[in-house]
């Protein structure tokens, strides 16, 4: 994923989100709905959210230093998995207690059109930064269904833009109901339960996140095409005739790790096998350009080790 991509999602959500605060912040002072508050907190949530990505973003760039040989490129995880305590805490907790709060202690909404029509300008709103998420995600998500983009990006930007903007818009429509029934019914318990409903929906949304971003914390592989590419580019049948055992990993978004034990032919002067390297590293990052740094470790393939049942990482068998 580009990173210009993810930062015009972000942009789009947090300018909608910081309108769409204060909107809902004049909205309850005037009608006291607790929907409303769940709704304002959610959105101030959302936008320090966006505020993180920004800067895990920016942070992200910094050049490698002897501390960290590798560059900081997991900083984008670390302040998208931020995102995913925040949402929780601050967004799904504070809406649970409000609607606890309100259903034991319900009053009328006062001053309705206020929470109606901001919740109305808020659905507007949020309908076009998810807009802008999706067409994003479009131009990186290839024939990958919604589903398995979430779980398979290595970039986590758009991924939680998605997910925080479908929480938003499913979250309006459900204070909307709330406020809807309270208006109708006169009570307003119905307010609470809404708020209650929107507290439920931003936990699940920040435990898909958490578990997410602490997969790509932990170091996730390159994916199975890139891998694919690797393993093409780096067997060339003539100085490097198979592949013992390779590794890779995700370094940051855009910067991959791999590191792999290759056969080179017996006979090869210590000349000839460097020069081998050299070519297969330059094939690597011509198929996988993210494949910046590249550890290549030569040996003898020997087929008696192989035939001994030793273990081997496809495609290829065993070293000595």
């Amino acid at each position: 994923m580009s990173a210009s991509g993810g930062t015009k999602a972000i942009v789009a959500a947090l300018t909608a989100n910081l309108a769409i605060a204060v909107a809902k912040f004049v909205a309850f002072l005037f009608s006291g709905s607790s929907s409303m508050l769940a709704e304002s907190v959610h959105s101030v949530a959302d936008s320090g959210n966006q505020g993180l990505l920004l800067l895990g973003g920016k942070k992200a760039k910094r050049e490698a230093t002897p501390q960290h040989p590798f560059g900081y490129g997991r900083e984008r995880y670390i302040y998208a998995f931020l995102v995913s305590i925040v949402l929780f805490s601050v967004g799904g907790m504070f809406a649970i207690y409000e609607g606890y709060e309100k259903i034991r202690h319900p009053h009328e909404i006062e001053h309705w059109y206020w929470p109606v029509g901001v919740l109305i300008f808020a659905i507007i709103a949020e309908t076009f930064s998810f807009r802008t998420a999706i067409k994003e995600s479009n131009e990186v998500r290839g024939k990958l269904s919604w589903k398995e983009f979430v779980r398979r990006a290595k970039a986590p930007e758009l991924p939680v833009v998605l997910l925080e903007d479908l929480g938003a818009l499913v979250g309006l429509v459900l204070a909307l109901g709330g406020v809807g029934l309270a208006l109708a019914t006169g009570n307003g318990v119905w307010d609470g339960i809404g708020t209650l409903c929107i507290g439920v929906l931003l936990i699940l949304i920040a435990l898909v996140l958490a578990a997410e971003t602490k997969s790509l914390l932990l170091g996730e592989a390159a994916g199975a095409e890139d891998v694919e590419k690797i393993k093409t580019a780096l067997v060339d049948g003539d100085s490097v005739t198979r592949i013992i055992h390779m590794r890779t990993l995700h370094l940051g978004p855009e910067e991959l790790l791999v590191a792999a034990k290759i056969a080179v032919q017996h006979d090869d002067t210590a000349a000839e096998v460097a020069a081998a390297i050299n070519a297969a590293e330059d094939r690597i990052r011509a198929a996988v350009p993210i494949a910046r740094v590249i550890y290549l470790e030569p040996d003898v393939y020997d087929e008696t080790i192989a035939a001994g049942g030793a273990p081997a990482q496809a495609p290829g068998g065993a070293g000595r």
